[in-house]
């Protein structure tokens, strides 16, 4: 792995978390009280995947993730930099439980947190793919 792929990851994951935490709030503010928690969280992983996958595929190039293996390192290095910041968010800042904090883990209630997180994972990959940079083809930085 090319420690620069990597940098270039956490950068871009940086605008992420960015961007997921506006997405947050405007949820928050605006669609929870229209619609109630559970609905506006199910409906925000469908929008937070688009935001997601529109960061990825702005940075596909930049990131220079040739492979797919390089793909995959990149999102797995989203997933857990985004599970680790919303752990500590929850617990540091707003003091949530840890009860509260894998509420949103819950598939089986309807939570549909985890396959916003599985589409955050296959991002780059994804975004790769629809860039049409194929694996292992030479990318300009």
């Amino acid at each position: 792995m090319r420690p620069r792929v990597m940098l270039r990851g956490a950068l871009v994951w940086l605008l992420i978390a960015a961007a997921e935490s506006a997405h947050g709030i405007a949820r928050t503010l605006y669609l929870q009280p229209l619609v109630g928690d559970r609905p506006a969280r199910q409906i925000a992983v469908a929008s937070g995947a688009a935001i997601v996958l529109a960061i990825a595929w702005l940075a596909a190039r930049w990131i220079g993730a040739a492979t797919r293996g390089q793909q995959l390192a990149v999102g797995l290095l989203w997933l857990a930099l985004t599970i680790a910041f919303d752990l500590a968010l929850g617990r540091r800042v707003f003091g949530l439980s840890w009860e509260r904090l894998l509420e949103d883990f819950r598939i089986w209630e309807g939570r549909l947190f985890p396959l916003g997180l599985l589409v955050l994972a296959f991002a780059p990959m994804i975004a790769a793919r629809w860039r049409g940079l194929s694996a292992g083809a030479k990318q300009t930085p």
